[in-house]
């Protein structure tokens, strides 16, 4: 069957798909399968799709939306899961803005109850010159495969309490301080949920290149797929030849998408050139810190986020818990500037100055 559709989802990016799409009445219950839904009612919050430019679109009733299957563990958002079978006619969920569709299991009030998506069926692919035979879609298709160019810049962590802990401001501010410098940088997002709109946030801000997982072929990471997705993303960015990378991990440090597997990889762990800690509050902070010292043996560089948005938390952090503390949206050049003296002894001189 063909049919038009109205928005398509950036988690659908890979697939470079158009307007008019062909569907399988079989689908592929499976994280990744691409699938075409009609949204059914209205919402006042949470209501937009974030399309395959990164542009934010509002849904409505009636709407024909291609997303893709996946989970989703948000605390401030949707819980939800890749349902057992999907069959044309079900009624699931739209979990997240950039397009990913599953079983809503729990929400948090904040956002109220998801949208609800009539399965419509599996979108098909015709990676065959002039064949008529359609393959059905997933996000691995044209996914980043790796490269075998190792890895020798140096890598910043952003890692953070909880979502919305300032992970992605902090990773901005460093961003455009080292391209200001005259570096080459890559951003990369390494965990979560999809959305683009924290790597374009670094294209904004000067980044040379950027990725994240679901340019890797993930909808969602996890304890299985965060490691290696990393590996995936760092060696895409050694092959195009950046100076530096700041890589932001979605989440916390004690959530569920996988960033617990990159803190524990040797091998990524010793990649790191600095290693930035973002926290919505002073407990956070200091609790953040040591967690990350006690089970990972990794020290904290800085601190930013929420804990330091005034000069109460700043005052915390450096005193008491005894690190440097800067504010990325009060006083980004300082931040950017912290890590940039950091990396001084691993990056030689920019390139593109």
């Amino acid at each position: 069957m063909k049919i038009y559709v109205d928005k398509v989802g950036s988690v659908t990016r890979n697939l470079q798909l158009g307007r008019t799409v062909h569907l399988t009445d079989e689908v592929r219950a499976e994280e990744g399968a691409v699938v075409a839904v009609r949204i059914h009612g209205e919402k006042s919050v949470y209501n937009q799709l974030e399309d395959v430019n990164g542009r934010l679109v509002t849904l409505h009733a009636g709407d024909i939306v291609v997303g893709a299957l996946g989970h989703r563990n948000a605390l401030h958002g949707y819980e939800g899961v890749v349902p057992e079978s999907v069959k044309v006619g079900d009624r699931i969920n739209v979990l997240n803005m950039g397009g990913v569709i599953g079983k809503c299991t729990s929400h948090n009030p904040g956002v109220g109850m998801p949208f609800e998506a009539e399965v419509l069926g599996q979108v098909l692919v015709f990676p065959e010159f002039q064949s008529r035979s359609g393959q059905p879609a997933h996000i691995s298709n044209g996914a980043l495969k790796g490269t075998a160019k190792p890895v020798t810049c140096p890598v910043v962590y952003v890692v953070g309490t909880c979502m919305n802990a300032g992970k992605t401001y902090a990773a901005s501010a460093m961003v455009r301080r080292l391209m200001q410098a005259g570096y080459r940088v890559g951003g990369a997002k390494l965990t979560g949920v999809s959305l683009m709109r924290d790597t374009l946030s670094m294209q904004d801000s000067g980044a040379d290149v950027v990725m994240d997982f679901t340019d890797a072929g993930i909808v969602c990471t996890g304890s299985r797929t965060a490691a290696r997705v990393a590996r995936t993303i760092f060696s895409e960015m050694a092959a195009a030849n950046v100076d530096v990378i700041v890589a932001e991990t979605g989440d916390g440090i004690m959530g569920e998408y996988g960033v617990q597997a990159i803190l524990a990889d040797p091998e990524l762990k010793a990649l790191g050139g600095a290693f930035v800690l973002c926290a919505n509050d002073p407990v956070g902070a200091a609790g953040g810190v040591r967690h990350l010292r006690e089970v990972y043996g990794i020290e904290v560089d800085m601190v930013a986020g929420p804990a330091t948005d005034n000069a109460v938390g700043v005052r915390f952090v450096e005193q008491v818990v005894g690190l440097p503390a800067r504010n990325a949206r009060a006083d980004a050049a300082a931040l950017g500037g912290l890590v940039l003296e950091k990396l001084a002894p691993k990056l030689g001189a920019g390139r593109k100055s």
